[in-house]
């Protein structure tokens, strides 16, 4: 921690930037369009600390100069992906000034999408459609290797049935009744590291971790798929998408547990027999979950497909060599971890 002027406190951290930067980029490609909105907050830190502690403001970068940048980075480099124009933005402020110490950008992707009628897709027209929202998180040091964060919020999905809740602990206090059929709603917050920022598809992890969310929480088409509880789909949720993205280091779900309730007509002389439903927004439950991979698990990872390579490329002689190779590094981290 940095120290001040008074010797009684200490710096824990400082930062500033410009929050809410909105810019939208056109790719033409002929009479075909494609557009990327996003809404982003950028933050610097800077090595001194003399415009908190004297005043001076020699050292720091406007926050319209902030908002200049995103525009002028979005013109000058484009905008393939909104993790990639985030680590555009970082680089650019840590090489650009000498006195920036770390940058930290998240962004939101507005969620357009291209109007489409009969399989044909119009070439320049889009509906905004927030099914869920994309965004991400990324940060870097000085010298150091930016740690990239992306995700979902606001997917809202629901069931109708394929879902309970029984055998939970009970209390004096516990008016809650086993429920073998119940509704499930809830409104995806999930949010993942990723163990590398280079070679990631990050549009196409993305809809991964989105299509992973639906599979399981929803099941086959024809059947459903029942779940036990929020906590045992989050849990088979992230499991799913760490065996599918290598990539993905670290994920954290969140799913609150919006209720439905059966409504009481009996005093308006009716009988409801599970066909009217009152929709709570609160209170909620609200489940949580994040999992990483074991040290053990990324190393085998790595090795199995680094031994993949070679065997692909009929290299017997060194396929054989790695495989001894992997043994004895496995036994040798296993046996240091433990």
């Amino acid at each position: 921690m940095a120290t001040t002027s008074n010797p009684n406190v200490e710096f824990v951290r400082t930062g500033y930037g410009k929050n809410m930067v909105k810019v939208l980029h056109i790719r033409r490609e002929g009479i075909h369009h494609h557009i990327t909105e996003l809404i982003a907050d950028v933050q610097l830190t800077l090595k001194t600390r003399k415009d908190y502690l004297t005043g001076d403001n020699s050292d720091i970068i406007p926050t319209d100069t902030i908002k200049n940048t995103v525009h002028a980075l979005a013109k000058l480099k484009g905008i393939k992906t909104t993790e990639g124009f985030a680590l555009d933005i970082c680089e650019h402020f840590l090489t650009a000034f000498n006195h920036v110490t770390r940058v930290r950008v998240n962004i939101d992707e507005v969620p357009w999408k291209r109007l489409e009628k009969n399989g044909v897709e119009h070439t320049h027209a889009f509906i905004l459609c927030p099914e869920a929202w994309h965004f991400c998180e990324v940060e870097q040091h000085l010298s150091m290797t930016p740690v990239v964060h992306s995700g979902i919020r606001d997917m809202k999905v629901l069931k109708t049935t394929q879902s309970g809740f029984e055998g939970f602990l009970r209390d004096r206090f516990t008016t809650l009744t086993d429920a073998k059929d119940r509704f499930f709603c809830t409104s995806v917050y999930a949010r993942w590291r990723y163990n590398t920022h280079v070679n990631v598809a990050f549009d196409a992890a993305w809809k991964i971790v989105k299509d992973t969310i639906i599979q399981k929480f929803a099941g086959p088409y024809d059947r459903g798929e029942y779940s036990p509880s929020v906590q045992k789909t989050l849990y088979d949720i992230q499991v799913l998408v760490l065996d599918r993205i290598p990539q993905v280091e670290e994920i954290e779900i969140i799913m609150p547990n919006q209720h439905y309730f059966i409504t009481d007509m009996t005093k308006i002389g009716l009988s409801n027999k599970d066909e009217v439903y009152l929709p709570l927004d609160n209170p909620s439950g609200n489940i949580t979950g994040t999992i990483r991979r074991k040290p053990r698990a990324k190393i085998r990872r790595f090795l199995q497909i680094g031994s993949r390579i070679f065997y692909l490329g009929k290299q017997q002689q060194l396929r054989g060599w790695l495989n001894k190779w992997i043994e004895k590094a496995s036994s040798t981290f296993l046996s240091q971890s433990q």
